[in-house]
């Protein structure tokens, strides 16, 4: 099993509209492509920034590139950016779990 960890840092003065767009339509679309939610932050001395952990069930690029092309959320990401984009950097890191601790489960 693959983790991803992803950082967003919003363009200036987007952060809410980024959250809502977690919020009512990607959080949905990922489980329908085999990527698991596990927690999603906000550091505490940078507000603009989102830090989530996903789980990702297969082949992570097979799982991003469903996701891409899927008509509901190509059509959120336009209806959501039609002041400008939402984000000004996103980063990622795949990572793989060790033995040194156990995973919790996810309700």
């Amino acid at each position: 099993m693959t983790y991803e960890l992803r950082t967003y840092t919003a363009t200036p003065g987007r952060m809410d509209a980024l959250m809502e767009r977690f919020r009512s339509n990607t959080i949905a679309l990922f489980t329908e492509h085999d990527m698991r939610s596990l927690g999603y932050w906000i550091p505490v001395d940078r507000p603009e920034v989102l830090v989530y952990l996903l789980q990702h069930d297969g082949d992570p690029k097979d799982n991003w590139t469903a996701f891409a092309s899927d008509p509901r959320w190509t059509t959120a990401k336009e209806a959501s950016e039609v002041d400008g984009p939402l984000t000004a950097s996103i980063e990622s890191v795949f990572l793989e779990a060790t033995d040194l601790h156990p995973i919790a489960e996810v309700r």
